[in-house]
């Protein structure tokens, strides 16, 4: 199995050639028409038999000539609805972009494909391939999930990755525990009563009623939760109004909860509606929360992080893989998986500024690139991992 990655450099015009493909042609969201279409033909190709469990979610097995447990790879492959602003030649035109790497995670795993067909013969048990959709909406896991995509066969144990632009190409970085935060989307939408600017008091100013939601929404976080524990509440949109003489019917504001906690999230969004409801009333006026989509936080299994993350020191050396207690307020869908598995979740480093200029951008930002190189890691730690873990948890 040492040869993993001298077999993944073999492969690795070919994965390049996925990512680009997959790169110029970005679709966002639950329905991804052409990277369905192209995932599922390269698997048919590697020798697959594929099977869309719901909307754009693909799944694909492959056994090994020993029975045994089930491990499952997961890649998402959503872009974000943004106008890319790179110099690459195969930069997307469509006005969406991958700048979430997810281009780069489906190759990985196309990639481990390969490599697992290659070397189906030391599998001592089940890999489940899962292509998934919209992990930026935080509705692809749970559809996934819903669908059965942890059943027939059973999964014993999920892995998924996610490159990390900033951080050198191939360090790989895993939490232990609680590494990722929990997230709420939500939507707030006040109404008043529409009237002249000249004559306030014949309606009800729904900006008025918003401003005051706004500000005391953060009283929240200052002033109802401990300072040791994790928390932002964050609105990002603000939308109300077409004349500057005229006080508009209603406003919509739009954001998120981050917290590292689950039941402080719930705690969070409870106390938001009080105070939604409460203020718009105390004006005159009528507010709603609503919920548009929620992920809880992401909880690595220790154990399971520890053990994979041994066999990833086997392909990148020890000192390339770094383990952390305390994460970051970053959300991921896979999430969803963890509170039902054990599942753990890889960052592996995409470039910095230092190795080449154009890499180090944040992500979701239009500029951002990241270094093809690492798609040969990806690919060997995908498959190396499931092989390693199956053959030692038989």
């Amino acid at each position: 199995m040492n040869n993993i990655i001298k077999q993944a450099e073999l492969i690795k015009d070919d994965l390049i050639s996925y990512r680009r493909q997959i790169h110029s042609n970005p679709e966002v969201g639950t329905e991804l028409p052409k990277t369905k279409t192209y995932v599922m033909n390269k698997l048919k190709e590697f020798g697959y038999d594929p099977i869309e469990i719901c909307e754009s979610g693909i799944v694909a097995t492959i056994e090994g000539n020993k029975s045994g447990k089930t491990f499952l790879l997961r890649a998402d492959m959503d872009a974000l609805p943004m106008t890319e602003a790179t110099e690459c030649d195969f930069k997307s035109t469509n006005g969406c972009m991958h700048a979430c790497g997810h281009d780069m995670h489906t190759t990985m795993l196309l990639g481990a494909a390969k490599l697992l067909k290659e070397n189906q013969d030391q599998i001592e048990g089940t890999v489940k391939l899962v292509f998934q959709p919209d992990e930026e909406g935080f509705t692809g896991a749970k559809k996934m999930i819903k669908s059965g995509v942890l059943e027939n066969p059973k999964v014993d144990a999920a892995m998924a990755m996610h490159v990390h632009s900033g951080t050198p190409s191939n360090v790989v970085l895993y939490g232990l525990g609680t590494g990722l935060a929990g997230c709420n989307r939500f939507r707030i939408i006040v109404k008043g009563t529409g009237c002249h600017g000249a004559m306030p008091e014949t309606g009800v100013d729904p900006i008025n009623i918003a401003a005051h939601i706004y500000i005391s929404l953060q009283e929240i976080i200052s002033r109802e939760i401990p300072a040791t524990e994790p928390a932002v509440l964050t609105i990002g949109k603000f939308q109300g109004g077409d004349a500057p003489n005229i006080i508009p019917e209603q406003v919509i504001m739009e954001g998120t909860i981050r917290n590292l906690d689950k039941d402080l999230g719930d705690f969070i969004f409870k106390r938001m509606n009080d105070i939604v409801i409460s203020t718009a009333k105390m004006f005159r006026g009528e507010a709603k929360l609503i919920e548009l989509s929620s992920v809880p936080p992401l909880a690595n299994d220790k154990d399971l992080a520890n053990e994979v993350g041994n066999y990833i020191k086997d392909l990148v050396g020890e000192k390339a893989v770094i383990s952390f207690e305390h994460g970051g307020m970053g959300s991921e869908d896979f999430a969803s998986y963890s509170y039902e598995v054990p599942s753990v979740y890889f960052m592996i480093g995409a470039g910095t500024k230092e190795e080449n200029p154009l890499y180090g951008a944040p992500m979701h930002n239009d500029k951002v690139v990241f270094n093809e190189d690492i798609l040969v890691t990806g690919a060997a730690i995908y498959a190396y991992s499931a092989i390693m873990w199956l053959k030692n948890n038989r």
